[in-house]
């Protein structure tokens, strides 16, 4: 026993490494391979969660613009002050669409 544990595996594993060359070398390039691919996969999940968060708060700024518009809009006035006309004229819209789309 003139060899170490450690030495008589780092021969096993040198001697093993010599007798598959190609499959090595196909492990290491698939290994190369799949780190790329996990690269480009974490750049493009980054990208859509930058895109998803900016498109948030885009629309959460356009739903406040147009509550303000609405808000401070004479149609919203006068239907506050008359609900009964306000369904009135909605009911005869909707009545006066439905006709032109039954015709086409």
């Amino acid at each position: 026993m003139a060899q170490s544990k450690q030495a008589i595996k780092a021969d096993l594993k040198n001697t093993l490494n010599e007798d598959h060359p190609v499959t090595d070398k196909l492990q290491d390039t698939l290994h190369d391979s799949v780190d790329t691919l996990a690269d480009k996969v974490g750049s493009a999940e980054e990208t859509i969660r930058e895109t998803a968060h900016s498109s948030s708060e885009t629309l959460a700024k356009k739903q406040s613009e147009i509550e303000d518009k609405w808000n401070q809009s004479a149609v919203k006035k006068y239907a506050s002050e008359n609900p009964i006309a306000t369904a009135g004229i909605a009911f005869t819209v909707g009545m006066l669409v439905s006709s032109l789309l039954k015709r086409k």
